[in-house]
């Protein structure tokens, strides 16, 4: 095993590297990966709105390039160093979602499914990180149509104190060579990169205060995310 880490390395001109030092060259690597599929995202979003031949709306064509400049952002931090600029607010939980629906509407289309939203749990407002949110949402309805679809469901309802988000799949997924025409554009998911968008769920949830988890069954894939709330008393 040893062996093989060394080979590769050596390959990447990494073989003067200390060996103390190996274990940061693979947590870079990751992170590194993480700001580039955080980036892949909005692109995607902008590629669709493109080349849907209808007037894309201007609202979302703001949001999706202020995700692609926060993940640029955090991209040019980890590659020069320097801070991050997080606005740390009240976010309105529904409008999040339903942006983030929006986003992705046509490229469950693209893949023959649809998304629906359920929702329970009357007027919710946490405190965090708009961007960092809507980011973890994009990330788990682009694996739910992906890897699960066609149909996605989101439930959210509160659990005590804090609120729950449900995306879940039907676990019948069209396979690749079945689906309509996937725009090229579409490429810019990263073939081979896998696991990337799930640690920015959990990183997001984490900084949050809140938990994730992914279930699997053979009906499909639920991915569960708990956040912590602002009564209306802590408001402001």
């Amino acid at each position: 095993m040893g062996r093989r880490v060394r080979s590769f390395l050596a390959d990447k001109g990494e073989r003067s590297a200390p060996l103390a030092l190996w274990p940061r060259v693979w947590i870079s690597r990751t992170t590194l990966n993480e700001a580039l599929h955080e980036l892949r995202r909005p692109l995607q979003v902008l590629a669709l709105s493109g080349s849907a031949g209808t007037s894309p709306e201007p609202q979302r064509i703001e949001h999706s390039v202020q995700l692609a400049a926060s993940a640029l952002e955090r991209l040019d931090r980890e590659i020069n160093g320097g801070s991050t600029t997080v606005v740390w607010a009240p976010v309105a939980v529904r409008p999040l979602l339903e942006a983030s629906l929006a986003r992705w509407r046509g490229r469950a289309a693209q893949a023959g499914g649809k998304l629906e939203l359920r929702w329970r749990a009357g007027e919710v407002v946490l405190s965090g990180d708009h961007y960092g949110l809507s980011q973890a949402v994009d990330n788990l309805l682009v694996n739910a149509i992906e890897h699960g679809g066609p149909r996605v469901v989101v439930e959210v309802a509160r659990a005590g104190a804090g609120l729950r988000v449900a995306i879940a799949d039907s676990g019948a997924a069209v396979p690749r060579g079945r689906q309509r025409r996937v725009l090229p554009a579409l490429r810019l998911a990263g073939r081979g990169r896998r696991g990337h968008g799930l640690r920015v769920v959990r990183r997001v949830a984490a900084a949050h205060g809140g938990s994730f988890e992914l279930r699997r069954s053979t009906r499909g894939s639920e991915a569960v995310l708990e956040l912590p709330v602002l009564e209306p008393t802590e408001r402001g």
